[in-house]
């Protein structure tokens, strides 16, 4: 299975020089429905998890029997993913999350575990479930991976309020010979199809979107955090779709089969939008931070 991103429409460097030092490397990790094992790459699949160490459960009451055991959201091996940054030995990136809501933001309490996996000898074989979910969309279809590095460019609001008067400058865009419809709202075109991609990704840039950009602070140092992973409700939205891998336009658009091809791995978070996981680039082990977009 491999996934292929089309060239961006406009090289936006040879429009604007000054956004080529802010070029990022991302991996779009391109989640598709599959029958993933402990030792693959995957969302919503089983992880590699040992069998003599506690399952993670949530510290908070949601009304139930007992403590809510955690779901496997995502486990990325360094393998797969090359510029995923580990501290020390560890190849292996874990997440899970609690699947009711936790405030501010109402959404799934998250949690991070690094490990190197020659470690793991004897796998847990049968993980604890939780009792009950506070929403089916807080479940992902288990799904196999399919990495594809792209570049990215900021989202407009993190670039200099100079920059930003040039991109909404249409005859900037003309100046460098580009169609028509490339200069209606141009803006919003360098946003939504040459800066930050949609769907699952490790690294790049922030997609902010709910809300202005805002100062992510390492709770532990200070240090501003790094984007580690985006967990999207969508592979792509009307205002994205220059984004659909060449191996899914024929089946893009809804059919009996495939009522939401955007959406495979069935997650839906605060109404479509994604949880994006920050982390400190002094230490991925300092505290994680999660910000709904």
């Amino acid at each position: 299975m491999s996934r292929t991103t089309p060239p961006r429409p406009v090289d936006v460097t040879a429009v604007f020089p000054q956004l080529a030092p802010l070029a990022r490397t991302a991996t779009r990790l391109h989640p598709r429905p599959g029958s993933a094992t402990p030792h693959d790459s995957s969302v919503g699949g089983p992880l590699l998890w040992p069998a003599g160490e506690p399952w993670p459960h949530c510290d908070e009451w949601h009304g139930g029997p007992g403590p809510v055991a955690m779901v496997p959201v995502a486990q990325l091996y360094v393998r797969d993913i090359p510029l995923l940054r580990t501290p020390g030995r560890a190849d292996l990136l874990q997440v899970l999350w609690c699947p009711f809501d936790h405030e501010p933001d109402d959404t799934p309490l998250t949690a991070l575990f690094w490990r190197t996996a020659a470690d793991v000898t004897d796998v847990l074989a049968a993980p604890p479930e939780p009792f009950d979910v506070e929403y089916e969309g807080y479940v992902p279809e288990p799904c196999l991976l399919a990495p594809e590095q792209i570049t990215e460019y900021p989202n407009p609001l993190e670039l200099s309020k100079e920059l930003q008067q040039q991109l909404a400058d249409g005859s900037r865009w003309q100046a460098a010979g580009l169609v028509n419809r490339y200069v209606l709202a141009p803006d919003e075109f360098y946003w939504s199809e040459l800066s930050v991609a949609p769907g699952w990704k490790a690294g790049g840039w922030t997609r902010w979107g709910l809300t202005d950009p805002v100062p992510r602070p390492c709770p532990a140092c200070g240090t501003g955090m790094d984007p580690l992973l985006t967990i999207a409700s969508s592979e792509w939205k009307s205002n994205t779709e220059s984004w659909i891998p060449y191996e899914d336009q024929a089946l893009a658009t809804p059919s009996p089969d495939h009522s939401e091809p955007w959406n495979p791995t069935r997650l839906d978070l605060a109404r479509g939008y994604d949880l994006q996981l920050h982390v400190c680039p002094v230490s991925p082990e300092h505290p994680h931070i999660a910000l709904i977009q």
